[in-house]
């Protein structure tokens, strides 16, 4: 209990790079298009023996293999009125989370992208931003992609009137459960901007946490809030952007590289 409270209270000074400023571009932009050939079947075969198919900007080799995560240990939230806030998973396991926030840019390759990784990952989705085609994340969410909450328009909650929050998180939550047929139970606040009101809203609208994160993934680079690598029970951000095939890579590549497996949050949530 005290490690989680300890891991909740730091999270006010580490507003770096969430769905910030520099989402403009890429947040109403079109669907990305393929710039290359239609996967086809390719000669050459990866150590586990499967063809090494040839995609759109990747092949079937780009992508790090890891084994099964251990069985998740779960946290304890605390009681209250408020929902808990965090930036990563207090547990010394060795596995990290992959989340990826909006939805605003559909770049025709993240589906199957996600569904050959075989990884878990969590999507914050904004209501509004996957109006134009919520069936684009349904072959995700086959996959083993859990949908969360990110609120309707992606505004900014911090400061606003309880009434406004709670219907930005409610609205969003009761949105995406009719979409995907499964009610979010956790929530990501734009730009990682949330108040005490953000958390007593978030309790009304049966969110049981919400969360932060420790790195961020940007145009194919992993940027690290402290040291400079992915540590156990860290929380990686990244958004649907145009550089969505090279943010996934790199973020699988940073959890290898540490030595850790991608587990899915609400394992442990």
């Amino acid at each position: 209990m005290s490690i989680l409270r300890a891991v909740t209270a730091v999270t006010a000074v580490l507003v770096l790079a969430g769905c910030s400023a520099a989402d403009g571009p890429d947040r109403k932009a079109p669907s990305a298009a393929s710039s290359g050939p239609a996967a086809v079947p390719s000669a050459a075969a990866p150590a586990g023996g499967r063809p090494d198919r040839q995609h759109a900007g990747w092949r079937d080799s780009d992508i790090p293999t890891f084994g099964p995560a251990p069985a998740p240990q779960k946290i304890t939230v605390p009681p209250g009125g408020s929902a808990p806030y965090l930036l990563r998973i207090p547990t010394t396991q060795k596995v990290a989370f992959l989340t990826i926030d909006d939805g605003f840019v559909k770049h025709p390759e993240a589906p199957k992208l996600i569904a050959a990784a075989r990884v878990p990952v969590t999507l914050f989705l904004t209501t509004d931003a996957i109006a134009d085609d919520p069936d684009y994340f349904r072959p995700m969410i086959d996959a083993g992609a859990v949908v969360e909450a990110h609120t309707i328009t992606h505004s900014n909650l911090r400061g606003r009137p309880y009434a406004f929050q709670k219907r930005e998180l409610c609205g969003s939550a009761d949105k995406l459960a009719s979409l995907y047929q499964r009610r979010p139970v956790l929530f990501r606040p734009p730009f990682g901007n949330k108040d005490a009101t953000t958390l007593r809203a978030a309790h009304d609208c049966g969110l049981k946490a919400g969360f932060m994160w420790k790195e961020t993934v940007h145009k194919g680079k992993v940027r690290f809030q402290e040291g400079k690598r992915v540590q156990p029970g860290d929380i990686i951000l990244m958004h649907f952007r145009k550089a969505f095939v090279k943010d996934f890579l790199a973020a699988l590549r940073a959890i290898k590289k540490a030595g850790l497996t991608p587990a899915l949050l609400e394992d442990y949530v």
